[in-house]
């Protein structure tokens, strides 16, 4: 499974984060200064979950921003409920 949306395009991204060390000015301090930088990877917020495709249920793997915008149709909640008479004669079987 890659880390890629197929609705919206969305896929790991490097970035940085940044260590820092001292005390803000406006604490009081004499400033903040940066001691390091090291490389890290932002990776989209992926989902697996029940999708209308071509007409037929499936699971796929998308973004929450895809569910969000509203670009996955979930399938229709199940209301039927089964009968007494045949819940009885498979519980007897």
């Amino acid at each position: 499974m890659s880390r890629q949306c197929p609705y919206t395009g969305k896929k790991t991204r490097a970035g940085r984060s940044i260590s820092r060390r001292g005390k803000a000015k406006y604490l009081g301090g004499v400033g903040r200064k940066i001691t390091s930088r090291t490389k890290r990877r932002f990776k989209p917020n992926m989902q697996r979950v029940r999708a209308v495709v071509d007409g037929k249920v499936c699971r796929v793997y998308v973004s929450t921003k895809a569910l969000r915008l509203g670009l996955i149709t979930k399938p229709p909640k199940r209301t039927w409920k089964r009968d007494e008479q045949t819940e009885s004669s498979q519980a007897e079987a």
